[in-house]
């Protein structure tokens, strides 16, 4: 389906020809890039309301810089999609998100107007104060500007950004895209304290006041230049009772200002291009601005809805014709409920995801045991092991690629104190159309290494709750991984039982050759070995459920029997799972030809789940190839 842009937009192929038009124009434009984006994502979906919020915001940006010269980096970069439309982008943008397509973030390789490559929040002003000391070294006048939301801003790493780049000196504006909201709600003091700003009508009123007055003191030179920053200062704390946080931190703070007036916004991002050093920019907009569903709908429905009519607001959602297996996620949040009411220990931690993990459940049924943390994963962490100090069980749930972010606490607060904290690791494997940013390819790799951590996999729903329940009972620390996306039990809700930690399973016995599975993917064997069937072919196949401990036991029996063996996971194969199975192969003297399928040592780009599958050849029809291939080699 072809989607046409408007009059304006369809003459905008790069920020030259916006800066074209004259600044009357800029509101059509916004106007038209806004319903340009609604026709695309209500087509092919894709995020939506995070984008919607900054139409003015990015158009006055590149009206107003140099880009790609002038250095703009986007937070997390669900907001993007503006950005990639007047980039040069707009023609392929049908294909964002799509496998082969445009990336859903921001992206260095894509376009040299995408100046760092984002995925995960907190970023943006590291990022861009790296710049601009390397512009500063370099002798070098350009702007450098990070676009941050207020969910963002409540990642430790802005904070750690923000403190270096008032001390830096540098050519660096940080605009704080304030919407109250990143996926979920926001939590936390922060969002207090922005709202207190942006809602103070006096400290508003009074301050463009002094400023009006503030600009008859020009001829005094730059005298004045102390006496504005001290006078204003005075309004800031007076009226407000609080000294601004930004200021204390040394970066001069401007606004807030209304983040979807475009001419306005155009007017202060001209003036500060002329004021030095390192500064903030406080716009206040409304996520899904412009798109009434949106803007006045649940914010967390609409931040990546799917596709939906855009005239009535109705998002589609297909209707299954037989009874459905439910999502991981799903899983989790009910049954951590369901464990909770029989266990007093038991707590829920999530930074930040409570609708994407299912932590929400909790949050709704038992408010004082359930925390969104805010996008704090390190946090999130080290609050899980002082809740496990006193003697409770937290369920830390973090996907596995933002848990990434906290390793040092998992093995420094968690695992040297052998403490009971258990991670559940959403989103493992491929995330699919979030692409490698978000792709939970490593957490086998890098968990398994780590003393006293079980890690664990289910390779459906029953075992997903049990390992839940078993985790409750080990005492120590314990992970458990699954991907996106559904499982393969309608009928999931099943009694809870102990399974002994390092313990396996077969599920299917067979002759020539032997599969072992770690987690979900091992559905992916049960239909590769139907398929084989009709061929004559009879592989084993094994349900290894840990890859730490490994089952010696059902080792011993696999290397005992099997000289033809094919390892399966849905992560990377350095240091995965495969590997732990060679490792133990070789230090128990066994021989084997020893096929490993997994994540390779490569960049994996986004796509439906089965496209990313079958790339790496572990979709059904690519173990079965494995097996038809192994099967033929003759073993001296």
């Amino acid at each position: 389906m072809s989607i046409s842009p408007g009059p304006l937009l369809s003459q905008i192929n790069s920020p030259a020809d916006l800066k074209k038009f004259s600044k009357d124009n800029l509101v059509q434009i916004c106007d038209e890039l806004r319903q340009f984006i609604v026709d695309n994502v209500s087509v092919y979906g894709g995020h939506f309301g995070a984008s919607l919020g900054v139409v003015e915001l990015t158009v006055a940006l590149h009206y107003v810089l140099n880009t790609p010269e002038d250095q703009l980096v986007w937070d997390v970069g669900h907001q993007a999609y503006g950005h990639k439309i007047l980039t040069g982008r707009r023609d392929q943008f049908h294909t964002n998100r799509v496998y082969g397509g445009l990336s859903g973030f921001p992206k260095r390789k894509e376009s040299e107007f995408d100046t760092f490559g984002v995925g995960h929040s907190s970023t943006s002003i590291s990022a861009a104060l790296g710049m601009a000391v390397a512009s500063k070294y370099k002798n070098s006048d350009i702007q450098h500007v990070a676009v941050i939301g207020d969910g963002s801003m409540t990642g430790g790493m802005a904070f750690e950004a923000m403190n270096h780049a008032g001390v830096s000196d540098t050519n660096l504006l940080i605009i704080l895209n304030d919407n109250c909201m990143s996926i979920d709600p926001n939590v936390g003091a922060l969002k207090d304290y922005l709202t207190d700003i942006t809602t103070s009508h006096t400290y508003n009123k009074v301050k463009d006041e002094v400023w009006k007055m503030l600009g008859k003191l020009s001829k005094f030179g730059s005298s004045a230049q102390e006496v504005i920053s001290k006078v204003e200062g005075a309004i800031k704390s007076a009226v407000l009772k609080q000294s601004n946080l930004f200021e204390s931190l040394n970066l001069r703070y401007f606004g807030p200002v209304d983040g979807h007036d475009v001419d306005h916004l155009v007017e202060i991002l001209r003036d500060l291009k002329d004021i030095p050093g390192p500064k903030i920019l406080h716009c206040v907009t409304v996520k899904g601005k412009g798109y009434e569903p949106a803007e006045k709908g649940n914010k967390t429905t609409w931040h990546a809805p799917g596709t939906f009519d855009k005239v009535t607001g109705e998002i589609f959602k297909k209707v299954p014709t037989s009874p459905q297996a439910p999502k991981y996620q799903d899983v989790f949040g009910h049954t951590i409920v369901e464990l909770a009411e029989k266990d007093s220990r038991i707590m829920g931690v999530t930074p930040a995801m409570p609708s994407g993990s299912s932590l929400n459940i909790m949050m709704k049924a038992m408010p004082d045991r359930a925390f969104d943390v805010g996008i704090a994963e390190q946090h999130a962490v080290t609050f899980s092991a002082g809740l496990a100090t006193q003697g409770l069980v937290p369920f830390c749930n973090i996907y596995s690629s933002f848990m990434q972010r906290a390793y040092d606490q998992v093995i420094h607060d968690v695992c040297l104190q052998n403490l009971p904290v258990v991670f559940c690791l959403d989103r493992a494997g491929f995330a699919g159309a979030d692409g490698p940013t978000h792709h939970g390819a490593y957490d086998i790799a890098y968990f398994r290494c780590v003393p006293n951590l079980v890690v664990s996999a289910p390779m459906n729903e029953e075992e997903l709750r049990n390992l839940m329940y078993t985790a409750t009972q080990f005492g120590g620390p314990f992970s458990i991984r699954y991907p996106r996306g559904n499982g393969v039990m309608p009928e999931w809700k099943t009694p809870m039982r102990e399974i002994p930690v390092g313990q396996g399973r077969i599920v299917k016995e067979g002759e020539d050759v032997a599969i072992l599975s770690i987690g979900h993917i091992g559905n992916y064997a049960v239909e590769a070995c139907q398929a084989l069937a009709k061929e004559g072919l009879n592989p084993a196949h094994y349900d290894m459920r840990f890859v730490k401990p490994l089952d010696e036991e059902l080792l011993h029996e696999v290397f005992g029997k099997f000289k033809k063996v094919i390892t399966i996971e849905d992560g990377a194969l350095m240091g995965g799972f495969g590997s732990a199975v060679l490792e133990w192969m070789m230090d128990h003297g066994y021989y084997a030809q020893v096929k490993r399928l997994g994540i390779p040592d490569a960049i994996i780009e986004h796509g439906e789940q089965i496209e990313l599958h079958r790339e790496c050849g572990f979709d059904p029809e690519g173990i079965a190839e494995a097996v038809r291939a192994l099967a033929e080699v003759q073993i001296a």
